[in-house]
């Protein structure tokens, strides 16, 4: 049994590492795809599109506990897998109707495959297997920020513009990927609980199986209710009121790297010809300093070297580095959604070292911050993870969606302006918590 739960869990990674290989790459590359597409059935905004998804995903995470609970894990991932599918299928022959409306159906399989994403982990893990199961299942999805990256490094480097047989190859392997993900759900077993669970409802002769069905709706709506209810208690106490501008800040740096970053390495003319390549070389930098963090400061503080407020502020200089070097080295019109070339010059000439520089740095900086923020999150709701968890989550994808759909058309400075005060603010609310949980602590020792 342990070697049956250790394949599901190797199988999820395997899953995820495809499904965001095509859709972590998808987004890097989304807003210098649709800024190259210049025909009469085709009009939308890739920075619309991704705040589409994030803001359907926050709202989508109230109800996704209950689809999942009624069709359990495996069936929700694979239809959410085949919903991810759809929208990278889209930019092989795009319209726009069919772009957005993808983007409202990816909103809400996301939802529903990071819940079933978790339930199934916790399903197929004990307390002496949960540390390295999970640590297992991060590295195969940080892995899916190479994989995708490196082949739009190769394919695109030194091309000018994208032209549509490019276009149409990049997303067909894309597409394959993904579909591929989502086909390794279907090989997952079930776990011993499950099996359990079903050798007692066979043996229930008087149940039928519509029977089982409705009572196990039920049974999700009245969690799902009670879950809801615990939320909206969870959003008036004072540590979430005061990690909330972190979180929301999370989500602000977090469109930044995954969407518009890119975007403005690939709209950079100072570039050349090798402008379009580099956003590919950007996502796995970032990828690299995602995994170095992550690592780093897992360990770091498990063992007790550094506090969680040492790491957010590691993070927070880090990022505010990034942000002043990416002032200097990119043009401020790199994002405008309306422009397919950059015209305004940097103060400083532009270099492809201090743009990678910076990608890393983004990757760095963003493990810092979300690490702890979970970290701080389980030890004060430890005993009500799921709802503090998903309040985390909604703040996130809001803030993510507001970034994305002011990202096209603020110059880049004013974004830079915006995640500065945001960190700034969201840092100094994450001291005082750290604080009032340390006193909290101090005063049930003494």
């Amino acid at each position: 049994m342990a070697d049956r739960r250790t394949f599901n869990v190797a199988i999820l990674g395997v899953g995820f590492l495809f499904i965001f290989t095509a859709f972590t790459t998808c987004g890097n590359v989304e807003q210098t795809v649709v800024k190259s597409l210049e025909n009469d059935t085709f009009s939308g905004s890739g920075y619309y599109s991704l705040g589409i998804i994030y803001g359907i995903f926050s709202f989508s995470n109230l109800l996704a506990p209950t689809v999942v609970a009624v069709i359990g894990a495996k069936h929700s991932m694979f239809l959410s897998g085949l919903l991810y599918s759809g929208y990278i299928a889209v930019f092989i022959l795009p319209f726009t109707w069919s772009f957005y409306l993808t983007s409202v159906l990816i909103g809400i399989g996301a939802a529903m495959l990071w819940t079933a994403q978790g339930q199934f982990l916790v399903e197929n893990s004990e307390a002496s297997t949960i540390n390295r199961n999970t640590g297992m299942f991060w590295a195969l999805l940080q892995c899916s920020m190479i994989f995708g990256n490196l082949y739009i490094y190769f394919e695109w480097n030194g091309a000018t513009e994208i032209t549509d047989s490019s276009r149409k190859n990049v997303f067909l392997s894309l597409l394959v990927a993904s579909v591929l993900g989502t086909l390794s759900f279907l090989v997952l077993r079930q776990s011993l609980s499950e099996e359990e669970m079903l050798s007692d409802e066979e043996g229930q002769s008087l149940l039928s199986t519509r029977m089982r069905y409705k009572h196990r709706a039920n049974s999700a709506m009245q969690d799902a209710k009670a879950e809801f209810k615990t939320i909206l208690q969870l959003l008036k106490t004072k540590t979430i009121v005061l990690l909330s501008p972190c979180m929301a800040y999370s989500g602000l740096e977090l469109s930044f790297y995954s969407g518009v970053y890119g975007t403005c390495i690939g709209a950079t003319t100072h570039f050349g010809g090798a402008a379009k390549g580099l956003i590919g070389i950007s996502g796995i930098v970032i990828g690299v300093g995602e995994i170095v963090g992550g690592g780093l400061f897992g360990l770091l503080c498990k063992n007790n070297r550094f506090r969680r407020t040492s790491v957010v502020f590691l993070g927070m200089v880090v990022h505010f580095v990034a942000f002043y070097l990416i002032f200097l080295n990119i043009p401020a019109d790199a994002p405008v959604v309306f422009k397919t070339t950059t015209q305004m010059s940097p103060y400083l000439s532009p270099s492809v070292s201090i743009a990678l520089l910076c990608s890393f740095l983004l990757g760095l900086g963003d493990s810092c911050f979300n690490t702890q923020l979970y970290s701080i999150l389980g030890r004060v709701y430890a005993e009500q993870s799921t709802p503090a968890f998903a309040i985390f989550k909604f703040i996130q994808s809001v803030f993510a969606a507001v970034a994305f759909f002011y990202g096209g058309h603020l110059l880049l400075m004013w974004q830079l302006l915006v995640m500065v005060v945001l960190g700034f603010s969201g840092t100094l609310c994450f001291f005082m918590v750290e604080r009032m949980q340390n006193f909290t602590a101090d005063l049930q020792e003494y």
